[in-house]
């Protein structure tokens, strides 16, 4: 029996694989495209806050060699420089989805993980014991837990009963990669239906289309015609679209999963979770969601923490994905180019100007004010810790490079090895550490040093011993189960 059946080898059903491994739980991957090929270009790169994740993975290396980097955020009008963000990586990166894949597909490969293509789930059973997977040709697998990152139109979500509700389409676009016969003109255009703009793709006579219908229509495969007829209300002509790659149709409606856990079967990136690509937040959703469930699903599997941690996923993700929806919304109302619209967008340039409101929605763009509710206590609770250049045995090192093996740690920085914690020596790292600079945080500034972090394996802190009432032991017991005499990681 396998231990976990990943279904989706998006970014997301990817990324959640590598966190399994990593953990070393027995984890397959099926995906029902036969091949690996991405048709399309898709979605368009990396926040910050994803990039800082690849970072603490040593991988964000791979893809910030495959891309372009820009120190801006944008929401309406507005341009935002993130440039004075504290983090590590204050730049978001340009990269197609059909480059992404296949470097993470590279990752997990090296991990042991392979990816079993032309494997449709058509539904499971689940019991106390595992689910029981059944797949298009009939042939059945058990698994101890099934997770769906199969997309925002899941198979598994629906078969789970898991409700979604949201806000309805008020419009539709059309996306394409298709060549021409007349050369277009350069740059996005906006009007009252909304966004258009035809892009150059590098390297050929492909160009990349993105239009807003006169009309919401919710049919999912448009044809060269939809796209013809759009063109042409929009420019009066389609400057001879011709030989697509790929069309595809989105809208603006907007959804989230009731909960993303029935029992043994759990819920990732779009299958959790649908919005506009306003924003660029999908990708960037997907893979928090992977490193925060990764080492909790990994936990219960091999017996360390009881069911209930899964609970939590829900519980730290379900609000911050809400958060991201908002900003989509918030977005896609900002897309057209209307006397109303024109004058939000002229007050809120104007409020942008100010610092303090620039650095707060750059942040929340970026993903950089993420904080799940862990209670209350020092600022740095339940928020990333920050990727701090420190000093270890007189070598120095990064914080993220210590996160490398997705592994917790209790960093204590008053350089006395005080905590008593080789009960969990198995699963906690402890390291005597020195820094001497400024504690800062996206949004909040600087906030007081702390005398000791525990720090979880997705770079979130779990405790802080200047600020909570929590003993550590409690912590420890809490995030990383009971303690155990033996090693058993």
């Amino acid at each position: 029996m396998t231990d976990v059946i990943v279904v989706g080898a998006g970014p997301a059903g990817m990324m959640l694989a590598g966190e399994l491994a990593l953990a070393g739980v027995d984890v397959a991957v099926v995906e029902r495209r036969t091949t690996s090929e991405l048709v399309g270009s898709r979605a368009g790169g990396f926040h910050s806050r994803t990039i800082e994740i690849l970072d603490q993975r040593g991988i964000a290396d791979r893809f910030l060699a495959a891309g372009q980097t820009a120190q801006t955020a944008r929401f309406g009008t507005s341009v935002l420089d993130i440039g004075d963000l504290p983090t590590r990586h204050p730049y978001g990166l340009a990269l197609w989805q059909n480059q992404i894949e296949p470097i993470l597909a590279g990752w997990i490969e090296e991990l042991g993980v392979r990816v079993e293509h032309g494997r449709e789930v058509t539904g499971f059973v689940q019991d106390e014991d595992g689910v029981e997977v059944e797949f298009s040709d009939g042939e059945t697998r058990r698994a101890s837990y099934l997770v769906g990152a199969d997309g925002g139109r899941s198979v598994i979500r629906k078969a789970a009963g898991i409700e979604f509700p949201g806000w309805e389409a008020t419009r539709s676009n059309l996306i394409a990669e298709v060549e021409v016969t007349e050369e277009p003109p350069s740059g996005m255009r906006q009007d009252e239906s909304g966004t258009h703009g035809l892009l150059p793709m590098p390297g050929g006579p492909t160009y990349r289309v993105v239009t807003t219908e006169r009309r919401l229509v919710t049919a999912a495969d448009p044809t060269l015609a939809d796209l013809s007829n759009a063109l042409t209300a929009v420019y009066g002509t389609d400057f001879g679209v011709h030989d697509p790659t790929w069309i595809s149709r989105f809208t603006d409606a907007t959804r989230q999963a009731a909960t993303y856990r029935n029992g043994r079967v759990l819920l990732i990136g779009d299958a959790a979770h649908i919005h506009s690509p306003a924003g660029g937040q999908g990708i960037g959703l997907g893979i928090q969601d992977a490193v925060n469930l990764g080492w909790k699903l990994a936990q219960v599997v091999k017996g360390i923490s009881p069911q209930s941690l899964l609970d939590t996923y829900t519980a730290e993700r379900h609000p911050a994905d809400a958060r991201a929806l908002e900003l989509s919304m918030a977005q896609t109302v900002l897309q057209r180019a209307d006397p109303r619209t024109a004058a939000l967008n002229e007050i809120l340039d104007d409020l942008l100007m100010t610092d303090a409101a620039r650095r707060q929605l750059a942040a929340r763009i970026h993903g950089l004010d993420v904080a799940y509710d862990l209670g209350a206590g020092h600022p740095l609770l339940g928020r990333r810790m920050p990727d701090l250049d420190l000093e270890i045995a007189r070598t120095p090192t990064r914080v993220s490079e210590l996160l490398h093996d997705a592994r917790p740690l209790l960093l204590d920085f008053a350089d006395q090895r005080r905590f008593e914690a080789s009960p969990w020596a198995g699963r906690v790292r402890v390291v005597d550490a020195r820094f001497t600079g400024a504690w800062e945080l996206p949004v909040l500034g600087q906030v007081a040093p702390p005398t000791a972090v525990l720090v979880r394996p997705d770079g979130h802190v779990a405790w802080v011993e200047d600020g909570t009432e929590e003993p550590l032991t409690d912590a420890l017991t809490h995030w990383f189960g009971e303690p155990r005499p033996a090693d058993v990681r």
